[in-house]
């Protein structure tokens, strides 16, 4: 049996003969039959660009090595403006409006110069109930204040401006339970002053 050329693959088929009509019986001989045919090459996998941890195809990323980050497809090196380099996704992730820094759409960690952060989002000025803290860029809850029970009326004393000598006044105080914060309800007054008169004293038996 010839050989196939060495651009050709050869290919058999196997079948079996019995023995003629009127032949004596005989055991089934093989018969092989060879075709030559051309190489079909089975294409190689298609791998991953190296910064590409996962991809779909040769030019598709779906996930990107640490330092890289997920774009249109693509692992970038950093994301263009407006999207931020997640680090936890590895990927450029679009942001609220005023954030520069997020972790998702709705979830900033990070907020522009001149907004408040509060919650996640960012705010051009504070909600009711919070106030604004400059130095932290942070929108803050309001503190009012808060302060206890009157204390009952102090002894009337008399006072040194007045000439009568039965006339005086009496204090009382309460605490401050709650300093305010800087745009939360002032505290009121914590102290009163109110006339009163001195009460004669009784003099004392003098002495035999």
């Amino acid at each position: 049996m010839a050989a196939c050329p060495v651009n050709l693959a050869s290919s058999s088929t196997w079948s079996w003969m019995g023995c003629g009509r009127g032949a004596p019986v005989c055991p089934p001989v093989p018969e092989v039959t060879m075709t030559c045919e051309r190489h079909t090459s089975t294409p190689a996998l298609v791998g991953c660009r190296e910064d590409c941890a996962s991809c779909f195809s040769e030019n598709f990323c779906t996930h990107c090595h640490p330092g890289h980050f997920l774009f249109q497809g693509k692992c970038e090196n950093s994301c263009p403006n407006g999207l931020t380099a997640n680090t936890a996704l590895r990927e450029c992730t679009e942001c609220s409006l005023g954030c520069e820094v997020c972790v998702r759409r709705n979830m900033c960690v990070r907020c522009r110069a001149d907004l408040y952060f509060l919650h996640g989002q960012c705010h051009l000025t504070c909600p009711k109930g919070f106030e604004p803290d400059v130095q932290l860029m942070q929108c803050t809850p309001q503190v009012h204040c808060e302060v206890g029970e009157w204390t009952d009326w102090g002894p009337c004393v008399r006072r040194k401006s007045v000439r009568s000598y039965r006339r005086g006044q009496e204090t009382r105080t309460r605490q401050v339970l709650q300093p305010p914060s800087v745009f939360g309800n002032p505290c009121p007054h914590v102290s009163e002053i109110r006339k009163c008169v001195i009460k004669k004293r009784l003099k004392s038996p003098s002495r035999l």
